[in-house]
């Protein structure tokens, strides 16, 4: 008896520029992403959930025994800066795992407000996710040719600088600085300034629930993977931990932030990095990664 057997063969190439335009994206993609996102797909939801969005989970859930922020990780991350010198490095790092909210950034190098760059699109996202909480925006709006979930996916996935022009403006600036203020992080999106640990904060809350209801935090969440520049944090990190980021490149800043994820462990890294221009970014992107691995390192 002959068992047939069946194969099937799959190939996608995708090629996402660092700053791409929702207007650039085929009729075919347009068509089937042009509606409102809803809740994540099954793929999306396979992904660990969220500090603070199912404790009783997250306590069952396997975790191998973890590090902790202490003298040895300082001083291992300040060497790496001190070894650098040459370019500006700001580093904010926040243990997740005592308690939802916690911003109790442990802070190394430049503490000062860098050009936040496309980092600061988490901040847009998360008051637009505000708006629609409270009523007053839908992500089912026309904004642009498209949705305003659309929008908000393209920002932060992708990081469409026009797609975040239509969310701030959908925001309002004045608004959006109001906002960030409720968090506690002092940002005037005319300036686009952030420091390290404000950065910190935004992205901790983001994950932790406290900021957005458990639908809308997951979806967010959901963007900030698989995004259009993976080479920052995300390519250092071992296997089994999961991140979320945003990354930011504008001129001579090059800066990544992101949540760590393993089972009941969870750190918010954010790496803000000034140089002399976009020619040292591959210098810049090494010394991320010489950072991330021993954070990683000491923590997981």
């Amino acid at each position: 008896m002959i068992l047939a057997a069946v194969a099937a063969v799959l190939a996608l190439a995708l090629a996402t520029g660092i700053y791409s335009s929702a207007q650039a994206r085929t009729a075919a993609n347009l068509a089937a992403a042009s509606a409102a996102p809803s809740a994540p797909t099954t793929a999306q939801a396979s992904n660990p959930a969220p500090a603070g969005l199912d404790a009783a989970a997250r306590k069952s859930a396997p975790s191998p025994p973890a590090g902790s922020i202490d003298a040895a990780l300082d001083a291992k991350v300040n060497a790496i800066i001190a070894a650098n010198s040459q370019y500006q490095f700001g580093v904010a790092l926040v243990d997740l795992s005592k308690g939802a909210g916690s911003a109790d950034a442990h802070e190394y190098g430049v503490q000062e407000k860098f050009v936040a760059a496309s980092t600061a699109k988490v901040l847009a996202a998360a008051a637009f996710y505000h708006l629609v909480e409270t009523g007053d925006a839908s992500l089912e709006d026309p904004m642009g040719s498209y949705t305003a979930g659309f929008q908000l996916r393209e920002m932060i996935q992708q990081s469409d600088n026009d797609s975040w022009s239509l969310i701030m403006d959908a925001v309002g600036h004045e608004e959006l600085t109001e906002y960030a203020a409720s968090l506690g992080v002092s940002y005037d999106p005319e300036t686009n300034t952030l420091t390290p640990a404000e950065m910190a904060t935004i992205i901790s809350g983001v994950y932790s629930g406290t900021l957005l209801n458990a639908g809308d935090t997951a979806q967010l969440l959901s963007y900030m993977q698989d995004t259009n520049y993976e080479t920052l944090i995300p390519a250092a990190v071992p296997e089994g931990i999961t991140v979320f980021h945003k990354y930011g490149l504008l001129g001579d800043e090059l800066h990544d932030a992101a949540i760590l994820a393993q089972g009941s462990t969870a750190y918010a890294l954010v790496i803000y990095t000034k140089g002399q221009d976009e020619s040292d970014i591959p210098e810049r992107t090494e010394v991320i990664h010489q950072l991330t691995q021993a954070v990683a390192g000491a923590l997981f």
